[in-house]
C-alpha cells in the first residue's frame, strides 16, 4: 500500500478542511473509510482465492505423486509374489518339506499362551441369586450410597448431645 506519513495525512486533512468545509468533511471522511473497508476485503478475498487455487494445485500434484508411487509400489509387490510363486512351484513339497524341516506345520500352528486372568462370567447374576437373609448376616452391601449418606445414616440421633 501507499506509505502515508503523520505529516502527509495532516496536510491532506488541512487541505481537505479547507476545501470541503467543516459542515461536510466528517461525512466525507466516513464514505472514504467505508469505501477503504470494502477496497481492503475484496482484496484479502482476491488473495484468499488466489492462495486457495495454489493450494489446490500443490495437492493435485501430490496426488499425482502419490498414486504413481503406489502404482510402482503395487507392481513391485505383484513382481515379488509372481517369483516366489514361481520359487515354489518349481520345487516339490517333500523337497521343501525334508530340506527345511517343518515349514508348512509352522504356518498351521498358533501357539497357546493361555488367559492370565480367570473368566468371570455371569458374576453379577451369581451376586444376585445370594439369598437376602445370607447378604444381611454377612454385611454385603446392597445399596450403593454416598459418603454423605453413610455418615447421615450414622450419625447420633438429634435428642442426644455430643458433649456432656
Amino acid at each position: 500500500m501507499i506509505d502515508f506519513g503523520i505529516d502527509k495525512i495532516a496536510l491532506i486533512g488541512a487541505v481537505a478542511l479547507i476545501v470541503l468545509g467543516p459542515e461536510r468533511l466528517p461525512r466525507v471522511a466516513r464514505t472514504v473509510g467505508v469505501l477503504l473497508g470494502k477496497a481492503q476485503r475484496y482484496v484479502q478475498q482476491v488473495q484468499s482465492e488466489v492462495n486457495r487455487s495454489i493450494e489446490v494445485e500443490e495437492l493435485r500434484k501430490m496426488q499425482t505423486d502419490i498414486s504413481d508411487a503406489a502404482r510402482d509400489l503395487g507392481s513391485q509387490v505383484q513382481q515379488g509374489l509372481n517369483e516366489a510363486s514361481q520359487a515354489l512351484s518349481g520345487q516339490d513339497v517333500n523337497e521343501a518339506s525334508s530340506a527345511g524341516g517343518s515349514f508348512y506345520n509352522d504356518l498351521t500352528h498358533t501357539p497357546y499362551y493361555g488367559n492370565p486372568l480367570p473368566e468371570r462370567k455371569n458374576w453379577r447374576l451369581k451376586r444376585g441369586a445370594t439369598p437376602l437373609w445370607y447378604k444381611q448376616r454377612h454385611g454385603v452391601r446392597r445399596h450403593v450410597q454416598s459418603g454423605a449418606a453413610r455418615v447421615a445414616r450414622f450419625r447420633p440421633a438429634s435428642g442426644a448431645s455430643r458433649h456432656p
